[in-house]
């Protein structure tokens, strides 16, 4: 049988695809309607034939979407229109693979895709949206089959892109491609007989077998059974081509032998149900012991380690001998590493645990001494929460709280906690199981409040599930930076042995170091670019490996040393140079790679690629010598690091290459357009924003009990009269909590003191007036942060990114009614400006504080307490902030819910952009010439530079780097490696002690290859320091040292008598809290004074840099310098200044202590570095008797005192007085030199007459800058006033003096300004004028007397009732609203609770407010305000297990959990699923466990322990509940949900009571869970008890769908709905828009039956006021229906009301108010009849007697109604609405006398009936008999103005026609 399939549509984009004809038994191609196809392809008839159906499904499908299209404007309002299907003959079906936008997923797409790289294949194919639709059909043709298995096999070989991958595995694993295709097809391989075919079969089940592997190891839980089925077939197609005599490779028999004892593992962990997830990392893993190779070991920690005592196995790194092997030296160097980030997070939670069970047994304040201990290798953070997931660049993230209470003396600002990229660890259980997370954002504002953002490892996401929303862990931190160690792991795991490069010399230490292997090609060197000026014309080519043909090194412009390391560069694979300081390491780093630029055809590939690689340890130094590369390479550089400071740089920093270029080629550009995220980040903003500020409660509705919501709109806002532009009305929630402007102003005089109890420790706003000192904190998260442009994607994408950051805001404005950024505002409450003028600073800092501390608390109002309240404006401010909060949790609950269904996609579509983004970096790198990156960055991009195989590679700072590092920076490809540093200066920094002393982690490649004796130089000249300065380096760190002429020319320092000098003191340090620093308070005062004396002397800041060697002296030194003074003053701690000088260096040293403890001022490294910064001035100060004790230190004061540079005191001299010295041994030494001369005065005398009254000063000595501060003698005015400013300060032009003057209108006196005339001041005096209305004014005298009268006076309102309201309303046309109680018995029998104005005047009632308080089904009690049927439960369901929790309403139906039942003991297990009752019983053997108090647990066996014991808790255990608790063997059960302990044979017997024993007397036995017998909590969790809640449960959800009703019906009712709604929009048009979309949106989203009736009522109302609208429109005037509008508004108001539920009461009130407004139209309508007739005063009195009782306040009774109607009656006696003069009977006994069909009948322009007969149609003209009005018409068309008169038989159109004659009759009639 022959047949054709049809894909069907997976996707919304439609395109036209390729009909194929498939032969099912054989799967073979067979020819269609007689075309010849070709075995390989499709011939070019049917190529022909496809691409006409082609156009033909491209027609058909822009129909299909035009439909589509159309049925939705319809929905929307637009026309009505019909959608038609064709189905094609029976049994027959067009397979079509279709694409958006016609690009399809064709053959040729696929065999052109099959040739490219893998990388680009699994990219375009994963992004592809015809992939799935491909991979979903049942059926294909075999050659399609044999190239997609080719191309899928081709995708899977990308090494780099296993996100990509694990996408590509998802789509396949089930597909009916991989299910249904794959089996029919090795089916037909294991029948076939084709010789030809058969040959070609083994190249096919090699690609199967390779898709089989990828998609079992990536999915091994959902994809078993299938690949199991796969994997038979392709052993019995292999015998079946072996039979046959076709070979089978050797590699296809093994691949099968693996996948098939995978399988049996895995089928083996399927029964023993340790199977659990796709998401189960360990599932592949063999159940043996794995071998000692390091590639086994796990990068992150695992639970075992943490458990046991014994340090793994190390090797230290060897350093004085070679190492044996390639594999050993990978080894040692990745258990090391590993070791180094693992060890201070092993040992601190081992020591933590131990901690925490001494302290488990103790009360409370063991917990707090918990929260004060102080741990050494890692930081704590109790009661942290998961707070709100957050969308970003690199995933989904979490913003975490912790408590902060423990951490008030951190200084966040400038603290290492929680520095992006450190590793944090969280557990719940005392770390028997844990995540592992990185700090992926910080913020120390947000640090204060204790939040950080945090990013989950791929498998720690996946255990999130299992977790609930508000579970406390415990927070663990290492300082690590991880992302940097696991790339480096991972680098070093997938480092293969043969593939490392110069293993000659790294690993076997050869000294023989071989020219690089391009140099054996061609060797002639061009080195005139890099020549000296004077000689560039004189340097010839040469042969560089020929050493004579070198030219000078004076022609180069080198010194000797460094002629020696710029030749060994060039000419040697491995080139080590040591640069010591100032010796121009950077300068000679330059030269080379200038030289080697300029000869880049000898090192680069035929294709101009394998760039040169820059890699340097910090971002400073990588910035400094890209900028030197750039004065020689001004493009072809891309920079990869962190944020440059650089200008210059700033165009080649990767994220803007990538945003300013399109990098990638078609295919994957493409891919980037196709990888889409989800809406999670609209819930994920949404969120967050609940947490910045008060949410506006149009967010909070859902939130809120409609009760609630009702009572909060009744109370109106008591506004002050401002309003934002554009703003309708001030936030009811800002108003209610009491943040508005009129309550915060009415009690300014008490300055708020609600907010005075602002908790002490509540963060200072930041210190004004200091310089500013880069932090510690910053910098390290600086040199950490890549900015490689993954922020999704440069380009197109930033615009995206863009978007959502600006949407992202306008969210937060649209959410938030009072938002908190930096400084207080009010989005939409109030008037910014207006609360600016009237608050004080200090009083909205006390507001600020006030609403972050309430929106900080974890106390919020119970559902029960909440039950309770009926009007929420009588609730206390803490109570209305504890409801408050309980709405907010609502709303983040529902949020959550949203979210969590989300996470996985969208962290799906970030990995596979990470891989498109990865491939467009390498893309980019591969073009460039040179690549700069930091050691991060390499470290980072390692698998993107394996493939870029740079072919030389530059290391700058290489003695700071660790060899693992500079390991995993080299591909195979490198052929020559540069490395410049000097080990002398800083090392690389170990994390752990013990490894940098004992196992040589913190020696450098560089350091080691040194002492291995492989050829380097160091460099001799240095270009720096004075002579006296480099003397402290020579010879006690470095041998040799020279000074190079240029350094033997300084001046000497201005106003000191030496330029080097050591400052010796005795005075001790202090220890700081947070971390192991130091600060000294006299070296901190000493080196600052100093340095003012400096800048007194007429030295620019920026000459003087501060050097320190502690982070706390930093602070220290900050806090005592203000930046008016010292602002460009440099102040360093000095690791950070490595590489880097000035004019004037200020060391201080800080150590002085008891103990003589000098910390690593003992370490050579770092005193070389810190006396070797300053050119041409170095002051040191520090105990020099403490420090002497050090061998090196001995040795640098024994130079220091040969030439009396070292002593107690520091000698100041003045420049003006040289005669005059100052000894400064303390920092008040220096008031002796006040300005920085002496303290002679300086007598000059000034412009102004004045002399100066400072001190002798060496700076301004002409005074151009001095401020003379003596009172000025200028006079103002004529009356003699003189200034009263000071004498440099600009005089006034007029004079503010104010002196008495009478004023001319009142004749009183007043202060007034001299310059001011007294006609233009406003008197200040009271009022005394009185009002129109008599009472007094309450202005003051100069004020017009305009304002409103709101003296307070007994008012008669229109309703009758009269209060106490402002006098204006007595002349004012609208009147106050009446607060008069309204009372009135409600249809439900409560009494009105609302007011006569609430309730109009009795016409529309306020809704019941009283509570249901009726027990649903779900145990919760109903919170529906006075309700007849209660709705179901809209509370968070409270139903869970183990595996996970239902986040759906509690009303809605949960869905079964599915996972295995965990119900395990020793003794016996369920077989059962989560849902089903178990097939065990419970188990009554004791718990075998003990507590940690020691004593034996209470619980049963296979039971939850409970946490009292009956020794230490004895009290409480044995207190008689049931009577049994007293028995010496008495075991117990506790209840999960409340907690509380039951001994378990009365529980048992309890839970095993018939429903009908429990249920008193004869009532009916109620449906619901079991409860506590204690407390009455529903029993929801409890394995001992889950059979019976699972009946329970059972029970209750046919209970719910019943409620809720068939999904089927309702969605069925939806539809019939939004057809109604669409068809009446032409009637709709005329009220609002709005309320019309606003009902078609909710049309769309409405799934809940009551919704659906709410919504109902609404239309009906609203097409009937519709209508009467369309009948204001076509019979009323102008001036009727405006009077009329005004009823139709307010009705239209009230029916939108947002507490509208159309109770009983309120579709009563609407019923009632629609009838009055109808008959008031329709009396409207008689009257504009009337006066078109002229008749009106023939019914005048009768119209009047109607009026007044349609008017009349208060409800239209049906007592009325039946006045009216008669009155109505009475009416068509005098007027008959037919105009004729006749009545209703007259008219139809004219009608049916003349047997007319109805289109008869039709009226003159002015009313007057008249008949046609015949056809009915006009065909001649006469003249009213009546007006003399033309009558009749021609050619079967009216003359003007006549028209069909409806009103004698109904008919709408003429008779004539036979189709406007059908639409005469009501069709469904016939």
């Amino acid at each position: 049988m022959k047949v054709l399939v049809e894909g069907k549509e997976k996707t919304n984009h439609k395109a036209p695809g390729v009909p194929v004809l498939i032969d099912r038994r054989r799967m073979e191609e067979v020819p269609t309607q007689g075309k010849g196809v070709k075995e390989d392809g499709m011939g070019e008839e049917e190529v022909k034939g496809c691409e006409e159906q082609e156009r033909r499904e491209q027609k058909q499908q822009q129909q299909q979407q035009a439909e589509e299209e159309e049925e939705e404007q319809q929905v929307r309002g637009g026309r009505r229109g019909g959608s038609r299907r064709e189905t094609g003959d029976e049994g027959w079906n067009i397979g079509i693979v279709r694409a958006p936008q016609g690009c399809g997923l064709s053959y040729n797409t696929l065999r052109e895709l099959s040739g490219k790289d893998p990388s680009v294949v699994a990219i375009t194919l994963s992004a592809h949206p015809a992939l799935k639709e491909v991979l979903h059909q049942t059926e294909m043709r075999q050659d399609l089959i044999e190239l997609l298995c080719l191309v899928l096999s081709q995708a899977f070989k990308s090494e780099a892109d296993r996100c990509t991958i694990q996408h590509l595995a998802g789509i396949i694993k089930d597909s009916g491609f991989f299910r249904t295709i794959l089996p029919y097809y090795l089916g037909g391989m294991g029948s076939e007989s084709n010789t030809l075919r058969m040959a070609d079969y083994p190249r096919h089940l090699k690609n199967i077998l390779t898709i089989l592997s990828e998609v079992l190891s990536i999915f091994p839980a959902s994809s078993a059974q299938a690949a199991s089925l796969l994997l038979t077939l392709v052993k019995a197609s292999i015998d079946h081509l072996r039979a046959f005599g076709v070979d089978i490779q050797p590699q296809t028999e093994e691949s099968v032998e693996t996948l098939e004892g995978l399988i049996k593992h895995l089928q083996e962990r399927s029964r023993e149900g340790t199977l659990r997830s796709d998401k189960d990392t360990y599932a592949l893993l063999p159940t043996t012991e794995m071998q000692q190779d390091f590639r086994t070991i796990p990068i992150y920690p695992t639970p075992e380690e943490f458990q046991q005592e014994q340090r793994p196995f190390l090797r230290p790194n060897l350093t004085s001998q070679r190492y044996t092997n390639t594999h050993l030296y990978l080894d040692t160097h990745f258990r090391l590493l590993r070791e180094d980030f693992v060890r201070p997070l092993r040992e601190g939670i081992q020591q933590l645990v131990r901690q925490m069970d001494k302290a488990g047994g103790s009360d409370e304040g063991g917990d707090n001494a918990l929260k004060r201990k102080k741990f050494d290798d890692i930081r704590v953070y109790f009661d942290t929460k998961l707070v709100v997931p957050k969308c970003t660049s690199a995933g989904i993230a979490y913003i975490v709280q912790f408590d902060i209470q423990p951490l008030k003396f951190v200084h966040w600002q400038s603290s290492k906690r929680l520095i992006y990229g450190s590793l944090v660890c969280l557990s719940c259980d005392h770390f028997e199981t844990f995540l592992f997370a990185t700090v992926s954002d910080r913020d120390p504002k947000t640090l204060e409040q204790g939040l950080v953002q945090i990013a989950f490892t791929e498998e720690s996401r996946s255990k999130l599930a299992t977790f609930e929303n508000d579970q406390l862990f415990l927070m663990i931190e290492t300082t690590a930076y991880f992302e940097a160690y696991r790339y480096v792991l991972e680098g070093l795991k997938e480092q293969k042995e043969d593939n490392l490069p110069f293993q000659r010399y790294i690993v076997e230490c050869n000294p023989d170091v071989q020219p690089p292997a391009y140099l054996q090609i061609m060797d002639d060197y061009d080195l005139s670019s890099v020549a000296h000026p004077d000689h560039e014309y004189n340097v010839q080519p040469f042969h560089c490996l020929d050493a004579h043909a070198w030219p000078r090194k004076e022609e180069l412009g080198l010194d000797e040393s460094q002629m020696k390391a710029f030749q060994l560069a060039l000419t040697k694979e491995l080139t080590i140079i040591q640069g010591p300081p100032g010796t121009g390491k950077t300068y000679v780093g330059l030269k080379i790679a200038q030289a080697l630029l300029a000869n880049q055809e000898l090192w680069r590939d035929g294709h101009g690629q394998a760039p040169m690689l820059v890699v340097c340890y910090t971002n400073h130094a990588l910035d400094q010598f890209l900028e030197g590369i750039h004065k020689f390479l001004p493009d072809g550089i891309v920079r990869v690091g962190g944020r440059s400071n650089s200008e210059i740089l700033k165009r080649f920093n990767l994220k803007e290459l990538t945003r300013s270029h399109k990098l990638l080629p078609a295919d994957l550009h493409r891919a980037y357009g196709q990888v889409s995220y989800s809406g999670i980040q609209t819930q994920s903003v949404k969120l967050e924003c609940s947490l910045k500020g008060i949410l506006r409660e149009t967010f909070l509705q859902a939130a809120i009990s409609d009760r609630h919501w009702e009572s909060l709109n009744q109370q109106p806002p008591t506004g002050d009269g401002f309003q934002i532009w554009g703003e309708k009305k001030p936030s009811l929630i800002v108003e209610w909590l009491g943040l508005s402007s009129t309550v915060l102003l009415g009690r300014r005089t008490d300055s708020c003191p609600d907010v005075s109890d602002v908790a002490a420790g509540e963060s200072l706003e930041p210190e004004d007036g200091l310089i500013v000192i880069a932090e510690e904190a910053d910098l390290i998260q600086k040199e950490r942060l890549i900015e490689d442009g993954s922020g999704h994607r440069g380009g197109g994408d930033g615009k995206r990114n863009g978007n959502m950051e600006e949407a992202s805001n306008k969210m937060l404005l649209d959410l938030l009614a009072f938002k908190m950024v930096n400084t207080l505002r009010f989005c939409s409450a109030e008037l910014t400006l207006f609360w600016c003028v009237q608050i004080q600073r200090s009083q909205k800092k006390k507001l600020k504080n006030r609403i972050r501390k309430e929106l900080g608390k974890s106390s919020a109002m119970t559902e029960t307490e909440e039950d309770a309240v009926l009007d929420i404006w009588t609730l206390s401010q803490p109570d209305r902030w504890r409801l408050y909060r309980l709405w907010v949790e609502r709303y983040r609950v529902t949020l959550r819910t949203i979210i969590h269904e989300s996470e996985e996609a969208y962290q799906n579509a970030v990995d596979r952009l990470a891989d498109i983004k990865r491939h467009e970096n390498t893309y980019l790198l591969t073009k460039a010439t040179v690549i700069g990156m930091t050691t991060t960055g390499a470290a980072k991009f390692r698998s993107v530079l394996q493939r870029v195989r740079p072919c030389l590679v530059i290391v700058e700072e290489a003695a700071e780097v660790l060899e693992a590092h500079t390991i995993t920076t080299l591909s195979k490809a490198c052929q020559h490696l540069i490395l410049i540093g000097d080990h002398q200066q800083l090392r690389p920094s170990a994390t752990v002690y013990e490894l940098a002393k004992n196992f040589n982690l913190e020696m450098s490649m560089f350091e080691r290859l040194v002492r291995m004796e492989l050829p380097y130089v160091r460099l001799d000249y240095q270009h720096r320091m004075r002579p006296e300065i480099a003397c402290l380096l020579t010879p006690h760190i470095y041998a040799k040292l020279e000074n190079h002429p240029s350094v033997l020319d300084y001046d000497s320092i201005k106003g000191l008598d030496t330029n080097l000098f050591f400052v010796e003191h005795t005075n001790l340090e202090e220890e700081i809290n947070d971390g192991k620093s130091h600060q000294n308070r006299h070296e901190a005062m000493f080196v600052v004074s100093l340095c003012r004396y400096l800048i007194f002397q007429g030295y620019k800041p920026e000459q003087i840099t501060i050097l320190t060697t502690y982070t706390a002296q930093l602070y220290c030194l900050r806090n005592l310098m203000p930046a008016k003074q010292f602002t460009g003053v440099k102040v360093h701690v000095v690791d950070k200044y490595q590489g880097e000088e000035n004019d004037i260096v200020l060391l201080s040293l800080v150590r002085s202590n008891l103990q003589g403890k000098v910390g690593f001022l003992n370490i050579p490294n770092r005193v070389c570095v810190a006396l070797s910064r300053a050119k041409k001035g170095l002051y040191c100060i520090g105990n020099g008797a403490m420090l002497g004790q050090v061998k090196l230190w001995s040795n640098i004061f024994r130079t220091l005192r040969e030439k009396d540079q070292i002593g107690n005191a520091l000698t100041l001299c003045c420049q003006n007085h040289p005669e005059r010295k100052v000894k400064v041994a303390h920092a008040d030494d220096f008031k002796q030199a006040p300005q920085g001369g002496c303290t002679k005065p300086c007598e000059f005398r000034l412009d102004c007459g004045h002399v100066c009254v400072l001190a002798c000063h060496p700076y301004d000595p002409q005074h151009k800058a001095y401020q003379c501060l003596k009172k000025c003698q200028q006079v103002l005015c004529d009356l003699g006033h003189k200034c009263k400013l000071l004498c440099h300060e600009k005089c006034p032009v007029k004079c503010p003096v104010r002196i008495e003057k009478i004023m001319p209108r009142c004749q009183h006196t007043q202060m007034v300004p001299c310059h001011q005339e007294p006609e233009t001041f406003t008197c200040q005096e009271p009022c005394t004028e009185r009002r129109h209305c008599g009472h007094p004014c309450e202005l003051v005298c100069g004020e017009p007397c305009t304002s409103p009268c709101n003296v307070e006076v007994t008012l008669t309102l229109k309703c009758g009732h009269s209060q106490q309201d402002a006098c204006f309303f007595k002349t004012h046309t609208q009147q106050p609203e009446c607060r008069t109680a309204c009372e009135e018995q409600l249809k439900c029998g409560h009494a009105c609770r609302g007011s006569c104005g609430q309730c109009f005047q009795g016409r529309f009632h306020s809704p019941c407010l009283h509570n249901c308080d009726r027990l649903l089904i779900c145990s919760h009690t109903c919170r529906e305000p006075c309700t007849r049927n209660c709705p179901p439960c809209e509370r968070p369901c409270e139903n869970c297990c183990v595996h996970s929790r239902c986040m759906k309403p509690c009303g809605q139906p949960c869905a079964p959990c599915i996972e295995p039942c965990t119900w395990q003991c020793p003794h016996q297990s369920c077989s059962k699923l989560c849902h089903e009752p178990c097939d065990r019983l419970p188990c009554n053997q004791p718990c075998a466990k003990t507590l940690t108090c020691g004593h034996r647990c209470i619980g049963l066996c296979g039971d939850k322990c409970p946490n009292k014991c009956r020794i230490c808790d004895h009290d409480e255990v044995t207190k008689i509940f049931f009577g049994t608790e007293d028995e010496p063997e008495a075991f117990f059960i506790q209840l999960e949900d409340c907690g509380h302990i039951i001994e378990y044979t009365a529980m048992d017997y309890y839970i095993g009571m018939d429903a009908n024993q429990q249920a008193s007397g004869e009532e009916d036995v109620v449906i619901k869970l079991k409860e506590c017998p204690k407390c009455k909590t529903p029993i929801r969790k409890n394995l001992r008890y889950g059979s019976h809640i699972n009946r329970c449960l059972a029970e209750i959800e046919m209970v719910k769908l019943k409620i809720n009703g068939c999904q089927a019906n309702l969605e069925k009712h939806r539809k019939t709905l939004r057809k109604q709604w669409a068809d009446n929009h032409p009637l709709l048009k005329m009220l609002c828009q709005k309320d019309h979309m606003q009902i078609s949106d909710r049309l769309k989203k409405c799934v809940l039956a009551k919704d659906l009736l709410i919504l109902e009522n609404q239309m009906d109302f609203l097409i009937k006021v519709a209508k009467l609208k369309k009948i204001q429109r076509e019979k009323l005037s102008a001036t009727q229906r405006s009077t009329l509008g005004e009823h139709f508004e307010e009705f239209v108001r009230w029916l939108n009301n947002p507490g509208q539920r159309f109770t009983e009461q309120q579709v009563f009130d609407l019923q009632r108010e629609l009838q009055r407004i109808t008959l008031l139209t329709e009396l409207h309508a008689r009257c504009h009849m009337a006066g078109t007739r002229g008749q009106s005063d023939k019914i005048q009195s009768e119209v009047q007697t109607i009026t007044e009782v349609l008017e009349k306040h208060g409800q239209f009774t049906e007592q009325a109604q039946h006045l009216v109607r008669e009155a109505m009656k009475e009416l068509d006696q005098k007027l008959p609405a037919t105009g004729l003069g006749i009545n209703e009977e007259e008219k139809k006994m004219i009608v049916s006398a003349l047997h007319m069909q109805p289109g008869h009948w039709f009226k003159c322009p002015n009313g007057h009936v008249y008949i046609i007969t015949e056809c009915g149609g006009a065909t001649v003209s006469r003249l009213c008999t009546d007006c003399e009005a033309t009558i009749g018409g021609a050619n079967h068309t009216l003359a003007g103005g006549n028209q069909v008169a409806s009103e004698m038989d109904g008919a709408q159109h003429p008779a004539w026609s036979e189709t406007n004659n059908l639409q005469n009759f009501n069709l469904p009639d016939f």
